[in-house]
């Protein structure tokens, strides 16, 4: 591993004098104060502001308002913040959560997929929120999905593989490093073997749901080998019952001696099975596979059971911030555990996984309300909160020295999105559906708790947040070169009536930086919002996405197209409607009132990409806000009013101006805007690492670290490109 301290990294240990432990590990020095808050971080997946009753939404009929009572209870000790964006998707989001700098800056613009350089990955030279935290006595760690990297989707193309959060600063990390879970295994396992039954959820139904494949009984097999006969006298579904206990249900059989060949324990299953990756304290990486007892059961579940462990860990008198990624309710919508959900959850066997609209915002409010509940165990274990007699949640944040900040990385994905909010316009668009997304912070700082802040908050300024939190301040610490975009948020717990800290807010999702060699994933349209995307590397995760695949062995045959404007053209041979193409870039940038959004898409005809604006007027009114919709466009009206064209107006000229504040530095890989000599050192180092593959120091972007990558450098040695220079 490379022993070079990134010359930002080497600025900031320059400034922070280390706090001194006592023999045990424990208190941070006297002279320090009191230590400071422990700091537990809630990542809800694909999950915006429509789903929650806390924030006035839910959905316009109440008897389908999911119920998160713990997230509820957490919102009424806390602050609520009303208008709060992230990215549109989630690698974006996840990475200025850490980082606090937007995406144009950094090259991190959409989600991360196999095809992604590590360009577009967090890089190493980044001064991320556990490095900045450790030097306040912090341990800090992961469990679950945070996706600030692609390693195990290829590893060639990160230099770091399965251990690279540790390389990001983290001391723990247990979780998954891609995006979400797997497909559903609709074969259950191999349950099917003599049936060639179709299980759409991934488990066998009893009976009474499916009288033709169903099973009332049979055999549960462990991945050790042992077995259980289970039935529907001790469980309304046998198959869901084992699948939950990290098992595979073999129908309608007895036990024997050992476990049946057509079973396979190595088949990734949804929600129900993962690739557990764990990245020790010194550095140590170990890989949990699907077949691994660990590595099974609900996900929410194993999430809660793996941070209340690390939490108990933790000694006494050392600070720590923990930052638990859900992976719900990411896609696919998958059947939650019985024992999770607060009502009748007899019909959760009932349900076919299917593309059927209502059956999706079902699963959605299922899948939601059995997080919600692994939330509030995750209080009570550990020590945050407590039960009350009646079962619900009694937290009160004054009892603990812990901070628990809530909040999601973008919208919620079409298919679930709660009315009166915009399907077609959700999750991987700058729309308010996808970027307006729930934050929640409660602590024993905070003033009058039950309050609603109404002003712009942004992803990026969690980064400030967490760091206001330990002590630290940025403008002291960081180097004036690092250009940081995120934002005070203290102020707003201590300060009731704190006026708005910022006076704008900016959204972008874009394309990430991929070999010049590769080729893009093939089609996939999403027919909700009727969009041609080229994101989906397999046809599972495609379908998972309710999409229709147009790769190979797709709908357009064998060999599939080649883009989307390839099915543009099919279609139209078909005599069908072409449909939308994902654009190549999507910015937006709101004040108080208004909100610009700029769309960058390629035109099929000219092959050139062409750019457009859209012009708005939002809000954040219960229960229906004023939204983003197509026919709102203030530019498609004849006449805009004179304070309608003000605010275009000085909104154009905010974001020419906050992108042209990216400083652009050929040759500089460790981002202290300067190519000198500790940029060949590194080169060097990453010309070895990994086969010279994949880095930041591949400046050509074809896939390699060589040398003409060094010439890049040797191009510009000596430059100096700090803005203050």
């Amino acid at each position: 591993m490379n022993r070079t301290i990134p010359a930002l990294l080497a600025a900031i240990l320059s400034v922070f004098i280390l706090a001194s432990c006592d023999s045990s590990g424990g208190e941070v020095a006297s002279d320090k104060g009191p230590q400071p808050p422990n700091i537990l971080f809630v990542v809800l997946d694909d999950l915006g502001v429509d789903q929650l009753s806390a924030f006035g939404y839910g959905g316009l009929i109440p008897s389908q308002v999911p119920r998160t009572p713990n997230i509820d209870a957490i919102a009424h000790v806390g602050v609520r913040f009303r208008n709060a964006w992230s990215m549109p998707t989630c690698t974006p989001s996840r990475a200025t959560f850490f980082q606090g700098r937007y995406p144009f800056r950094t090259d991190v613009k959409n989600a991360i997929v196999a095809s992604d350089l590590a360009n577009s990955q967090v890089s190493p030279f980044e001064i991320t929120t556990p490095k900045l935290l450790k030097e306040k006595g912090y341990v800090n760690a992961v469990i679950g999905k945070m996706h600030l990297s692609g390693s195990n989707l290829n590893p060639a193309n990160n230099p770091f593989g399965d251990g690279v959060m540790h390389e990001l600063g983290w001391d723990y990390f247990e979780g998954y490093l891609d995006g979400g879970p797997y497909p559903i295994d609709k074969t259950a396992g191999g349950a099917n073997h003599v049936s060639g039954a179709v299980y759409g959820c991934g488990f066998v139904p009893n009976v009474n749901n499916d009288p033709t494949h169903g099973a009332d009984s049979g055999a549960c097999y462990k991945p050790n080998g042992s077995c259980t006969a289970i039935s529907t006298a001790s469980t309304a579904t046998p198959g869901l019952a084992c699948l939950e206990g990290g098992g595979i249900f073999d129908p309608g059989q007895s036990c024997r001696a050992s476990v049946p060949a057509y079973l396979d324990f190595n088949l990734q299953n949804g929600y129900y099975t993962s690739e557990l990756i764990i990245n020790q304290p010194d550095g140590g990486v170990e890989v949990l596979p699907p077949s691994d007892a660990r590595s099974r059961g609900y996900r929410s579940t194993l999430e809660t059971d793996r941070a209340v462990a690390w939490v108990k860990q933790q000694k006494l008198g050392q600070p720590w911030m923990l930052s638990v990624g859900y992976s719900a309710i990411h896609t696919p919508l998958q059947p939650p555990p019985a024992s999770l959900l607060p009502g009748d959850a007899l019909k959760i066997g009932a349900y076919t996984c299917s593309s059927d609209l209502q059956e999706q915002r079902q699963l959605t409010n299922h899948m939601l309300e059995a997080m919600d509940k692994e939330i509030g165990r995750l209080l009570v274990e550990t020590g945050i909160a407590r039960y009350a007699k009646d079962g619900t949640l009694d937290y009160r944040p004054e009892n603990s020295n812990t901070v628990v900040v809530v909040m999601a990385d973008n919208g919620t994905y079409g298919p679930s999105v709660k009315l009166p909010f915009n399907l077609t316009r959700a999750k991987g668009f700058p729309y308010q559906s996808g970027v307006w997304v729930p934050l929640i912070v409660a602590g024993p700082m905070v003033k009058e708790p039950g309050r609603e802040v109404p002003h712009m908050v942004s992803s990026v300024d969690m980064y400030s947040l967490f760091s206001e939190l330990a002590g630290i301040d940025l403008q002291k610490t960081l180097p004036e070169s690092l250009q940081v975009d995120a934002k005070p948020v203290l102020a707003y717990l201590t300060e009731p009536g704190r006026e708005s800290i910022r006076d704008t807010n900016y959204t972008e999702t874009g394309t990430n930086i991929a070999s010049s060699n590769a080729s893009a994933p093939p089609p996939c349209v999403i027919p909700t919002s009727n969009m041609c995307v080229q994101v989906f590397p397999q046809k599972g995760i495609c379908e998972d996405q309710s999409g229709t695949w147009y790769g190979p062995g797709g709908v357009a045959g064998p060999q599939g197209l080649g883009s989307c404007c390839a099915v543009n053209d099919y279609l139209v041979a078909q005599g069908e409607s072409p449909v939308d193409i994902l654009p190549n870039s999507q910015k937006a940038i709101r004040n108080d009132f208004y909100k610009l959004v700029r769309i960058d898409r390629l035109n099929c005809a000219s092959q050139q990409i062409e750019s457009a604006d859209e012009f708005y007027q939002v809000d954040q009114a219960a229960p229906l806000p004023k939204l983003d919709n197509a026919l709102s466009n203030l530019l498609a009206l004849p006449n805009m009013t004179p304070e309608a064209q003000q605010n275009y107006a000085a909104l154009q000229s905010k974001l020419s101006a906050l992108l042209d504040s990216r400083t652009v530095c050929p040759g500089d890989g460790n981002l202290d805007l300067m190519v000198d000599d500790a940029d060949i050192e590194n080169w060097k180092h990453y010309s070895t690492l990994n086969g010279g593959r994949s880095s930041w120091y591949d400046f050509n972007h074809d896939g390699l670290t060589n040398e003409a990558d060094r010439s890049v450098i040797e191009q510009n040695m000596g430059k100096d490109c700090r803005p203050s220079s």
